[in-house]
């Protein structure tokens, strides 16, 4: 409603600059011509002044040939009455041009202006003339004040929707990622005592298909902020955060993997952006380990103190993500091959099967889960730890400051 009402005032404000310029200018040319009786006032002055009023009205989207219009007409009009000092339908023409060409063309323009407007010398004072080009260098000026403000406001726009499309790439990875591993895991265990242990296999089974509709309803509720009409989608599930961390580890405990999660110091309410990029944090480092680490023990800590949030993970494999196997189900137990390239993935017994994977980029920043890790570090103002312990296994620290007015509060 807003935008057509705004359609609305834009349209009656050209048909209303049109008028008073044309009512001026041909009030203009018949006083000037009742006293001289010349005819060229009504064979060209008026068909020239209507001519540049009417011009004005496509000045938005005609901005070149409005301007060069009303500079024929305003030298024409100015040569027959030498009492029109100002130009004004130019001034207003060189103001729409500005704002929508670069200074490169609207420079030029501005120069041409300047030249119809000392056509002033001859007939009108030094004073009356120099004022004028004042006019038309401050109309060319607030044109260009009003490009340069579009092209921030644009800039602005585009820089948001690229953070917007990052943030859901992130959510996304981590999402798919998290959940994929944790079915594949749970698959290779319940084909593996799918004969000697149907009920273990069952559990595994329930597992993954909690695990598969809790993705999906990640994924929904993602994409429900890009789909057309998704704000008429439904309630949605809300984002999780902290307070839902030991949902992490469930899937996995079931898996085999021990899991524990520990709180150091009082917690406290979280800003959302924060609760969420922590708990995404937490999910991508557990994946890490479940994919590659072939741990059998993972402790994550969250440490509240007066002025951050430090969240450890840490656990007791041998592997390093980013680096040996790309494929999930290393993290089932794996011989690496040469220089940490793929293996064959050994489960629990049955005899060794080959999968066929890509070795992962090594160093210690591998790895989308673990730049998708220090982006989201970073976002907050915090950073981000990533690497082997001494005494054996994996550690990833991320330490985020907690906003001033949650220093010291507690839930």
């Amino acid at each position: 409603m807003g935008g057509r009402w705004r359609g609305r005032l834009r349209r009656a404000t050209d048909v209303g600059i049109v008028l008073l310029i044309g009512l001026f200018l041909v009030a203009v040319v018949l006083d000037e011509h009742g006293r001289t009786h010349e005819p060229l006032l009504i064979v060209l002055g008026l068909p020239l002044g209507i001519g540049q009023s009417l011009a004005l009205y496509w000045r938005r989207i005609r901005p070149g040939a409005a301007l060069a219009v009303a500079l024929v007409g305003g030298l024409v009009i100015q040569m027959l009455v030498p009492s029109v000092v100002i130009p004004i339908a130019a001034l207003i023409a060189i103001s729409s041009f500005a704002a929508a060409r670069p200074p490169l063309r609207s420079l030029p323009a501005l120069a041409a202006l300047l030249g119809v407007c000392a056509v002033d010398f001859a007939s009108a004072s030094r004073e009356d003339t120099y004022f004028t080009i004042v006019l038309a260098i401050a109309a060319w000026a607030i044109g260009e004040i009003a490009r340069n403000r579009r092209a921030a406001i644009e800039g602005e726009a585009r820089r948001a929707v690229a953070e917007e499309r990052a943030r859901i790439a992130r959510e996304i990875h981590d999402v798919v990622a998290h959940s994929v591993s944790v079915i594949i895991v749970q698959a290779a265990a319940a084909d593996d005592v799918f004969d000697t242990r149907p009920d273990q296999a069952r559990r595994a089974l329930r597992s993954i298909e909690t695990t598969g509709r809790d993705a999906l309803a990640e994924l929904r509720r993602l994409l429900a902020v890009v789909r057309p009409g998704g704000d008429e989608a439904g309630p949605v599930r809300p984002q999780p955060g902290l307070a839902r961390v030991d949902e992490l580890g469930e899937p996995l405990r079931a898996a085999g993997l021990q899991v524990a999660i520990r709180v150091v110091g009082e917690a406290r309410p979280l800003p959302v952006g924060m609760d969420v990029s922590s708990y995404r944090i937490v999910g991508e480092a557990l994946t890490n380990t479940l994919r590659h680490a072939r741990a059998s023990r993972v402790e994550v800590t969250l440490a509240y103190t007066a002025a951050t949030l430090d969240l450890e993970i840490v656990d007791d494999g041998i592997g390093t993500p980013g680096v040996g196997f790309a494929d999930t189900g290393a993290a089932t137990g794996a011989g690496a091959g040469p220089e940490g390239g793929p293996g064959p993935v050994v489960r629990a017994g049955r005899r060794a099967e080959t999968i066929t994977t890509a070795p992962a980029p090594a160093g210690r920043g591998g790895g989308h889960g673990i730049i998708g890790m220090r982006e989201r570090a970073a976002m907050l103002g915090g950073c981000l730890e990533v690497g082997p312990r001494g005494g054996g296994g994996f550690r990833v620290r991320a330490s985020l400051p907690l906003p001033a007015d949650l220093g010291g509060r507690s839930i």
